[in-house]
């Protein structure tokens, strides 16, 4: 699937983090004094652009069988769930918890059709090994020519294969960071928001703990790194706009980002003590 690029124009994750809304102020005043299915509708319909938008990024790099129609669906599930569950005195901006939802639910779907291919999978997760490998015995990020000699590939090679896995979707790379095997012991990057859902206290306690791994993972990257990271999943750019800021291709950007999630994902398998077959 290509990006149809629907929504991104009339709608910026970061934008709507920034700026001061007083039609959603008016519209959510209207439901919490007394809500209704229809003062429900009114946020929804406020929010549409929002889910296009996720859905829109989420596109980028599916297959042509999923379709785009199915994303928004999907997201508008995470809508409906943010909706209900958001609580303005955890002084989070429903902006930011509601796209960290919408896109959650938009991955579970694709999730549940399991459509990444198993050689991916398998490029993958023999990659993040080596990462978590050579971490654990040099104790710093190792090179690409380190982690190449390490897969017994030459330097040329493990970039031509970052450079395959960076055309699979932005969202199956951040499927692949889901720590142990199980749904219940995942968690993307997007999960790192804070979430304002209530949970039992043995669940909070162990989604903090993988919330602290995830974001020490992320402040041990090198700079370049951390940065693409920092940019794209919390700032909302698209890879364009952060090949921009750093004056290079959208194909490089692409690829230190696999290089990125990959590193990220055996730091965590290292650090939690989990190991995927």
């Amino acid at each position: 699937m290509t990006d149809p690029d629907k929504g991104a124009s009339i709608f910026k994750a970061q934008d709507a983090v920034e700026r001061t809304d007083p039609v959603a102020d008016r519209l959510w005043s209207e439901h919490r004094s007394e809500p209704t299915p229809r003062t429900r509708e009114n946020i929804i319909l406020h929010y549409s652009n929002m889910v296009k938008y996720v859905a829109g990024r989420v596109s980028v790099g599916l297959p042509p069988s999923v379709e785009y129609g199915d994303l928004v669906s999907y997201g508008v599930v995470g809508l409906l769930d943010a909706i209900e569950k958001f609580n303005p005195e955890r002084g989070v901006k429903f902006e930011t918890y509601a796209v960290a939802r919408i896109k959650g639910a938009i991955i579970d779907e694709l999730r549940a059709g399991d459509w990444v291919p198993r050689s991916v999978r398998s490029q993958a997760r023999e990659i993040e090994k080596a990462y978590a490998v050579l971490e654990g015995e040099l104790r710093r990020a190792p090179t690409d020519q380190e982690v190449a000699e390490k897969l017994k590939m030459t330097r040329e090679e493990y970039l031509n294969v970052l450079g395959e896995l960076s055309f699979v979707s932005i969202v199956a790379l951040d499927e692949l960071i889901s720590v142990g095997g199980e749904r219940s012991e995942s968690i993307s990057i997007a999960d790192t928001l804070p979430d304002s859902r209530a949970s039992d206290p043995l669940q909070t306690f162990e989604l903090e703990e993988m919330k602290d791994a995830m974001a020490r993972a992320i402040d041990e990257l090198p700079v370049r790194e951390k940065t693409i990271v920092s940019l794209y999943y919390y700032e909302g750019l698209t890879m364009r706009e952060i090949a921009a800021v750093f004056g290079v291709s959208e194909a490089r950007i692409c690829q230190m980002h696999t290089r990125a999630i990959l590193r990220l994902r055996g730091k965590l398998t290292r650090s939690m003590g989990t190991e995927q077959d």
